[in-house]
């Protein structure tokens, strides 16, 4: 599937939030869209893997910060024992330390509470596609976080570093495809992870990216 594509599917989605308003405002706003259904909600993380095991959700949308089981031993548990359900966590921190955490854990995306519905709708279909998304202020904590506005080293896998190194360099998916030994869908995957985890959208922009950070 190219970038351009757009899932038609149905998006099974749990909602998950200790806040009983911002789950109405949630869920009034996406049952507007014909292709998301809101299959619950649960207002902690052990509600929320108990729901989650009976109404089998494509996403997850879960606060960070929650009673009882917080978001991030939340995503470590559905990680572990839902390792098919995708997770977008929804948050008000903008901090790195909640960030990281949660994307080792197993998160497919981190948005901001004040980002706009369009925006949100767009982190729901490309986290369900398989792909990771970042709020733009998600991607700013994770790096620009010093003053010499150093990027996180460590938001890439090594295997991303390795497609990033390539693309850089003026190879075509298909030889990068070659030169590692992975297929060419799975070379089109690490790149649109990589420019969902970077907020970059053009390969000038990844190729900049590579230069700055001396990876060529």
């Amino acid at each position: 599937m190219n970038e351009t594509e757009v899932d038609t599917a149905t998006i099974r989605v749990l909602l998950v939030d200790d806040h009983v308003l911002v789950l109405d405002g949630l869920q009034a706003r996406l049952a507007m869209e014909p292709h998301i259904e809101i299959v619950g909600t649960a207002n902690n993380g052990e509600q929320a893997l108990q729901k989650a095991s009976l109404t089998s959700p494509d996403v997850v949308i879960m606060d960070v910060s929650m009673p009882v089981l917080n978001g991030i031993e939340a995503a470590k548990r559905f990680k572990q024992e839902l390792p098919h359900i995708r997770l977008l966590m929804l948050s008000m921190h903008d901090d790195r330390e909640y960030i990281l955490p949660l994307i080792r854990s197993g998160a497919g995306g981190y948005v901001l509470k004040d980002v706009s519905s369009t925006e949100l709708i767009k982190a729901i279909e490309t986290v369900h596609l398989g792909n990771t998304y970042f709020s733009s202020g998600a991607s700013q904590a994770l790096f620009h976080i010093g003053d010499g506005g150093e990027a996180a080293p460590d938001i890439l896998s090594k295997r991303e570093m390795a497609v990033l190194k390539h693309l850089a360099l003026g190879y075509s998916n298909k030889e990068i495809g070659q030169t590692l030994s992975i297929s060419v869908r799975t070379v089109e995957t690490h790149r649109q992870n990589i420019k969902s985890k970077l907020g970059l959208h053009s390969t000038a922009g990844l190729t900049k990216y590579a230069i700055e950070r001396k990876l060529v």
